[in-house]
């Protein structure tokens, strides 16, 4: 079952001006372009899932995530099409909803609102099912779509990604599609991780924990441009965003993606690829999160 074409997935290069005489080339894989709202990598990370509700008649998916989360959105969307009731235990309380949270509302999610503390609990399953125990044939799905089905989905990400790439960069979350590119990927390739959290590095362990042996290697945790924490930016960024923008004519989302390409730039200042290196950059969407700042940015 695959909802979307992959064939409006692209390969884009950047402009030539943006790595001039720092690296052989840089192209940016737009997951973007897969869909509006299930977009990026979360149409990966869920397309297993989703496949196995069906085929084993869940009628309802519950997940987790904050104000903000583009995985609440994408599944309450994907829920839908399919003809599934769904539910997201929400990340603190809202006395006004983020634009996020009523498109979920939207599309006909069930929002669950749960403290920071309480929120602790979601990978315990006794904990969310006493949340949910009302409603029909539940199935959990972490957050992040962060499980076996949700890595190996995001594996197949690796069909758009050509041996010569020597360096692959992507934004991380819980990990999953790091993990599941870095089990897919020949061995030699470079994954770079840039982590939008402070310290974000902690990741690493679960990371490790989810490798195969052969392919633990030549991947690496980047957490220095998290701009004071997640889902947290500086004016700095938002004028990154509209000047790669002005000369890639790619949009970046806030939250993952600026902060990736925002890091890659800094490193191509201090040299630190060869001049023969290929990267190539995953737009992993979530451009629906941008709501937040859409009066500061120059695309829409």
């Amino acid at each position: 079952m695959d909802m979307f074409d992959d064939r409006r997935v692209v390969i884009q290069p950047l402009n030539k001006f943006w790595y001039l005489n720092k690296v052989a080339s840089i192209d940016m894989l737009r997951l973007d372009l897969l869909h509006p709202v299930v977009s990026g990598n979360k149409w990966f990370k869920l397309r297993l899932n989703m496949n196995y509700a069906l085929d084993n008649g869940f009628k309802t998916i519950v997940t987790f995530g904050g104000g903000y989360s583009n995985h609440l959105a994408a599944t309450a969307y994907a829920a839908k099409k399919f003809n599934l009731a769904s539910v997201g235990i929400v990340r603190g309380k809202y006395e006004v909803l983020t634009p996020t949270l009523e498109e979920c509302q939207n599309q006909g999610m069930h929002l669950i609102f749960v403290t920071q503390e309480d929120y602790k609990n979601k990978e315990e399953p006794e904990w969310a099912k006493s949340l949910v125990a009302h409603f029909d044939e539940i199935l959990i799905i972490p957050e992040g779509g962060a499980n076996e089905k949700g890595r190996a989905g995001a594996g197949l990400i690796s069909r758009f990604v050509h041996d010569s790439y020597s360096h692959i960069a992507v934004a991380v979350g819980t990990g999953t599609t790091l993990i599941g590119l870095r089990n897919k990927l020949k061995a030699h390739q470079n994954v770079m991780g840039f982590v939008p959290m402070k310290q974000g590095a902690y990741v690493g362990e679960h990371i490790a924990a989810h490798l195969q042996e052969d392919k633990n290697r030549n991947w690496e945790l980047i957490d220095d441009w998290h701009f004071g924490g997640f889902g947290k930016w500086k004016p700095e960024l938002i004028t990154f965003m509209n000047e790669f923008y002005d000369v890639n004519n790619i949009p970046l989302d806030i939250v993952y993606t600026s902060k990736m390409m925002y890091g890659l730039n800094e490193m191509l200042k201090y040299n630190y690829f060869s001049t023969c290196d290929k990267i190539l950059c995953i737009h992993s969407g979530g451009l629906q999160g941008n709501s937040s700042v859409k009066n500061e940015l120059i695309y829409q």
